[in-house]
């Protein structure tokens, strides 16, 4: 590759780079695989290897990809938190090992799992904690003390009152957690997290401390960054010191004499990655000694003492025996995949989601095949491809009525899901049981799928506001239910009569409405006979509704069973009101009416921040550029969007002249 070659492969995969970056630290969405983002930027250190003329100072490879959002203070690291270099092979274990001997000679070694999820720095003062901040670009992170207070594993008083104390840790969902989490969104219809990663990155970054709290995350101190009062000087020491604290510590670590044994290490915490609780993406080797790592010392972006080895993601044949057929409450026919059960991860699986038609079709899937797996995120088995066809297999094909009931199915407005007809679907029925009483919707404590279900096969109830009429003497049928259960389980219901507005339009089930759409129509029309009652035109022209969003609201209001189901909900007493103060906006500042686009990455925002912002304030925020464009505020590498922005004399602004409009 000639150096005019190479500048242009190095810009390409630096702008492919900086986009995956802001989807991952700080969007919390990624759209590739970590494996396939680690090969993206292993191809652009072995350009900048060969040809070191070609690094810039704000190439990925010189800096770390986080940055500090707007939602939260700014913290300074005074020590910085920097990011680790990896590793694929043992050869490189073993290059790493080498330029540690050529500069201190012999090196213990330390060996640790990887732990997947969002670093942060916690601060003690006299033994009590005062701060909490996430990493950021490692030199300026966000001010998240509330949040880290609500995870029970770190401590909020050490057992020995060290006058000043830093550590660095790694916030995780467990893997438990996480799939709860991700059945909860599914049954919601919400767009579910990838990973356990993004869930506790997304769960750590929220403003209400409750979510937090609500998402169950943990914490494991791997770091001490600073400390006052105390003299330490090995890895080893400084782990031991932390367990006396009162940290939970990484659950195993080994020391290691010699790189030949750092390699058997780093195959032995490989094997255990199914077996653990939480999820590891790799191993890190570390230097034991202070005084070692302080000679060695570190580059731009990555400590010189430290390497991290990443595990190339496991696959495995096995042969497909079936394909199932499920119902989603909002009547969507599900395609799982059976398969002979194959250890993946470390863990025994034997099914995969399947999505939908269109993903069965593109990857040619059929009964009888011998199919690829692996796990996402090392979680959720996925379907690969096919590896090979049995003989005189035949294209799978969707059924062509409802697997529950029996209706017609059918696919409606050019969707790629499957659906049911037929809206007294049992299948569809327990579901919205499920999703009516769940927390993001009526939130009714006590209301399990197992009690749900032992009221419908009692004929108790055969539709959520059944649940509105239930009597204590009702409940005390069920078997285990006694006096006290049954009377909690009716202060539940009843209590749930008294939720806000958005609760019962989000319990509704209405398709495409999740539950930041129903929060939406509440403050808009501030009644469910209003939102009932609004015409397309009103529903359509609401910030952040599409056309199908408004003609779902308002096709499930004009049917006549829905029309008798609000009046059913008003005569048993539910409130139909929004509750919360109805928000002012000063029509006077520059963003009110104004049609915003955002383009590039912000260097103090997300893009969801600055839409928020632009929004609060009364303002638009499109996904494209057009002559009804006001404003294009164009962040660091912004792309065709500008281009078109320019050509078409629209009014772009930076982030400081955003600033200035927001006064």
């Amino acid at each position: 590759m000639d150096i005019e070659n190479a500048r242009q492969k190095a810009e390409n995969l630096r702008e492919q780079i900086i986009y995956h970056n802001d989807r991952y630290y700080n969007q919390d969405s990624p759209e590739i695989s970590d494996y396939e983002y680690d090969m993206l930027l292993k191809e652009l250190e072995e350009i900048e290897t060969a040809f070191p003329e070609l690094i810039t100072p704000d190439s990925p490879t010189q800096k770390v990809g986080g940055q500090a959002g707007a939602k939260f203070s700014p913290v300074e690291h005074v020590v910085p938190m920097e990011s680790l270099h990896d590793s694929f092979s043992h050869d490189e274990v073993k290059d790493f090992a080498k330029r540690v001997s050529e500069n201190v000679g012999n090196a213990l070694y330390v060996v640790e799992p990887k732990i997947d999820g969002l670093s942060v720095s916690a601060e003690y003062q006299n033994g009590v904690f005062v701060r909490g901040s996430t990493r950021g670009d490692g030199k300026i992170g966000e001010d998240i003390t509330e949040n880290l207070k609500t995870i029970k594993s770190l401590p909020m008083k050490l057992n020995k009152a060290v006058p000043y104390l830093e550590v660095r840790g790694e916030v995780y969902m467990s893997t438990d957690v996480f799939e709860n989490l991700v059945a909860r969104q599914e049954e919601n219809d919400e767009k579910p997290f990838k990973n356990p990663r993004n869930a506790a990155a997304g769960s750590l970054r929220q403003k209400n401390a409750q979510i937090t709290k609500e998402r169950q995350l943990d914490i494991f101190v791997f770091n001490i960054q600073q400390i006052k009062g105390e003299t330490l000087t090995s890895h080893i020491q400084s782990l031991e010191y932390l367990k006396e604290l009162g940290f939970t510590t990484l659950p195993f670590y080994y020391e290691c004499d010699g790189v030949e044994e750092v390699i058997e290490k780093i195959e032995e915490i490989g094997n255990k990655r199914g077996e653990l609780a939480f999820g590891i993406d790799g191993a890190v080797i570390k230097v034991d000694d202070f005084n070692q790592r302080d000679i060695l010392g570190s580059t731009s972006k990555f400590p010189k003492w430290a390497e991290a080895y990443k595990y190339p993601p496991e696959e495995k044949e096995t042969e497909l025996l079936d394909i199932e057929i499920n119902v989603g409450r909002t009547g969507v026919l599900t395609p799982t995949a059976i398969f002979a059960p194959i250890t993946l991860a470390g863990t025994t699986v034997s099914r995969a989601v399947l999505h939908n038609e269109d993903f069965i079709k593109q990857k040619d899937i059929r009964i009888g095949d011998t199919v690829i797996l692996r796990k996402a995120g090392e979680i959720i088995p996925e379907v690969v491809a096919v590896a090979r066809h049995k003989e005189n297999s035949l294209p799978f094909e969707m059924p062509k009525i409802c697997p529950s009931c029996s209706s017609p199915v059918a696919y409606e407005n050019g969707e790629a899901a499957l659906r049911c007809t037929n809206t007294d679907c049992p299948a569809q029925l327990m579901r919205h049981m499920i999703h009516f009483v769940s927390r993001d919707a009526m939130d009714i404590d006590g209301l399990g799928e197992r009690v749900l279900r032992a009221l419908v096969d009692n004929s108790l109830i055969s539709s959520p506001l059944d649940l509105y009429r239930l009597s204590k003497e009702n409940i005390m049928t069920l078997e285990k239910k006694k006096d006290k259960s049954a009377e909690n389980l009716i202060n539940a219901i009843e209590k749930s009569k008294s939720n806000d507005l958005y609760r019962i339009v989000f319990a509704l089930g209405i398709r495409h409405i999740g539950q930041k759409a129903a929060k939406i129509l509440a403050d808009k029309f501030r009644t469910l006979d209003n939102i009932a009652n609004a015409n397309i035109e009103d529903i359509s022209s609401i910030d952040g509704f599409g056309d199908i969003m408004a003609e779902s609201v308002y096709k499930y209001f004009q049917l006549e069973e829905s029309k008798k189901l609000v009046e059913e909900i008003k005569s048993l007493g539910i409130n139909t009101n929004n509750l919360s103060e109805p928000k002012s906006i000063d029509e006077s500042n520059p963003f009110f009416n104004k049609t915003f686009v955002i383009t590039g990455t912000l260097p103090n925002y997300k893009r969801t921040e600055a839409a928020a912002i632009i929004e609060s304030m009364g303002g638009k925020v499109s996904s494209s550029v057009s002559k009804k464009t006001d404003y294009v505020l164009a962040g660091e590498e912004a792309g065709s969007k500008l281009t078109k922005a320019q050509s078409l004399g629209i009014t772009i602004i930076s982030e400081n002249e955003f600033e200035s409009m927001r006064g």
